[in-house]
């Protein structure tokens, strides 16, 4: 699970220099960002894998599963995220979808807080702060999203730039959505070890 947070944070990192890139040096970084999106895949195999092989588990097998998951889906819409950036041709990236970028980055900054501390789950304070903290990014993201596709249809006079941008707000915001799924999960964790 460290591995595959660390692996997001790297990915969070890299969707911001691709935010602010130049359209000639996005199309290395979306690269980048695609070689991240396989080495979470290889991660989440690598998970699967040893929860198959593993009789006796620290958590239920489905809470390792369901995270996991929820883990990959992040870094899934992240990448689709970078690549709409090249395939559409954006030429510049508006600051609302800058600041859904970085709410996105403290969101998995968070997360990987909430990972490392798993380990002691005797602590659990420490562990709903982190909780909180990403409910309320998700609840910020929320407004910079509906606030930001407000002013795309008031502003924006180029239907096809609409849909191009439209886009991939929809997909950052949906990454911001799989960090409050992750943080619900760990809080399932911690209930059943209350």
């Amino acid at each position: 699970f460290e591995k595959a947070v660390h692996n997001l944070q790297q990915a969070t990192k890299l969707l911001q220099d691709i935010a602010c890139a130049n359209p000639n040096e996005r199309v290395a970084l979306v690269d980048q960002m695609n070689e991240l999106e396989h080495v979470g895949d290889s991660i989440t195999h690598e998970i699967f894998s040893a929860l198959n092989s593993t009789f006796i588990t620290p958590i239920d097998r489905e809470d390792i599963h369901i995270l996991t998951s929820a883990l990959d889906d992040i870094m899934d819409f992240m990448d689709g995220s970078a690549n709409r950036f090249v395939l559409y041709k954006i030429d510049q990236c508006p600051d609302d979808m800058k600041r859904l970028i970085n709410i996105l980055d403290h969101s998995v900054t968070e997360l990987e807080k909430g990972i490392v501390l798993l380990k002691d789950l005797k602590h659990h304070e420490p562990i709903y702060h982190v909780l909180r903290q990403v409910h309320s990014y998700e609840n910020e993201a929320d407004t910079i999203f509906e606030t930001a596709i407000a002013k795309l249809f008031d502003e924006e006079t180029n239907p096809i730039q609409i849909i191009k941008l439209k886009e991939i707000y929809v997909s950052l915001e949906t990454a911001t959505d799989k960090c409050e799924d992750v943080a619900n999960v760990l809080e399932t964790i911690l209930i059943k070890h209350a």
